[in-house]
């Protein structure tokens, strides 16, 4: 593999992205939450008209982002005709894996085949205080591992969902979750920032995500470098996957690009990405969680600071991540300039 030895770890020669791809949250306000929702499917449309390759959804439960991704990209679905669209990711914790191949294989065939569903596992957020209206009954045995992983791809993929099959009076049932999307099964994504989480999604044949948090391992004095540690959770993954160098693995990153920007909206954006800066310069809590920094600027200085990075450089697709708390006149903006500006500086072409 062509490439250069940086810390004693050898990194590939940038490639030219592949798929440009960007991230949304959808936030509303609780007195008007159409409007909200109005904005993200608009912001998807913008989207597709500049070129994106895809458009993915964050999710966010008993908050005011969006909660429903999959019926906010049935709706997308019908206002778009080539985009692709993506969820970053679905929290599995909260669904029943059955239902959600049932929901995912319905959109995905209204949408032509455009569907990139991303889940993780783990508790629900705050689940102590949410358990008794999810789980009233089961709160205590609700499995949150990767088993729920399996069941889901096991339905998506067209393994049976139960015994019994055939025609009972004037109704035909079948064994497998209907409808049965055939290719949906290779377009699921998980989600990790960890060695474990990477290393399951690649030995299980999914698509990784990897997004602006990854969780520090192994060391815990010094300095811990983000992309360091990014490329090692890509690695494993691509170590353990069938397709091996082959296998997708998507990087979600917060850039904003300033090549169109006013000058207020500079200021705007340069104050939101200092007031975060401080949690980028070691591990957060328990947990360890390390985040990248955002990345304000121009396009040609964004563009080189990404091709500094030693994680982009194993990667040639990206969801850039939207900042949460904008306007949506900002996400015109960044939009606009991530398609015209920023994607071609890192080699991407529309349609290419």
């Amino acid at each position: 593999m062509d490439g250069s030895v940086e810390g004693g770890v050898t990194v590939p020669t940038p490639r030219p992205l592949r798929k440009l791809g960007f991230l949304t949250i959808g936030l509303f306000d609780e007195a008007d939450p159409r409007r909200g929702h109005e904005s993200t499917l608009e912001i998807i449309e913008l989207g597709e008209r500049l070129g994106f390759d895809s458009a993915w959804l964050r999710h966010r439960h008993l908050q005011y982002g969006i909660s429903s991704p999959v019926a906010v990209m049935a709706a997308a679905s019908q206002r778009t005709s080539r985009i692709e669209l993506g969820t970053a990711v679905i929290p599995l914790g909260w669904e029943n894996p059955l239902r959600l191949a049932e929901d995912l294989a319905t959109v995905d065939l209204l949408s032509g085949g455009r569907l990139n569903p991303g889940i993780s596992v783990g508790p629900p957020m705050h689940y102590d205080t949410v358990k008794a209206a999810l789980y009233p009954d089961t709160a205590d045995a609700e499995d949150f591992g990767f088993d729920r992983v399996r069941r889901l791809l096991g339905f998506v993929r067209g393994e049976p969902a139960s015994d019994f099959s055939g025609t009972e009076g004037f109704e035909v049932f079948s064994e497998r979750v209907q409808p049965h999307s055939p290719g949906l099964g290779s377009r699921m994504w998980y989600g990790g920032g960890s060695l474990r989480s990477a290393r399951w999604a690649g030995e299980n044949g999914m698509n990784f995500l990897t997004s602006s948090v990854v969780k520090a391992e192994g060391e815990t004095s010094g300095a811990v470098d983000f992309a360091g540690v990014q490329l090692s959770h890509i690695r494993e993954f691509r170590a353990h996957h069938p397709e091996g160098a082959g296998a997708r693995v998507s990087q979600g990153l917060v850039v904003i690009p300033t090549d169109s920007a006013t000058a207020e909206q500079r200021a705007r954006y340069e104050a939101y990405a200092a007031k975060r800066l401080p949690r980028t310069t070691a591990p957060q809590g328990p947990g360890r969680l390390l985040f990248a920094p955002d990345l304000v600027g121009t396009s040609a200085e964004i563009a080189e600071r990404l091709r500094a990075q030693v994680a982009f450089r194993e990667v040639d697709e990206v969801a850039f991540a939207l900042p949460f708390t904008f306007e949506h006149e900002d996400y015109v903006q960044i939009l606009t300039d991530i398609a015209t500006k920023l994607g071609p500086e890192l080699g991407w072409r529309v349609g290419g």
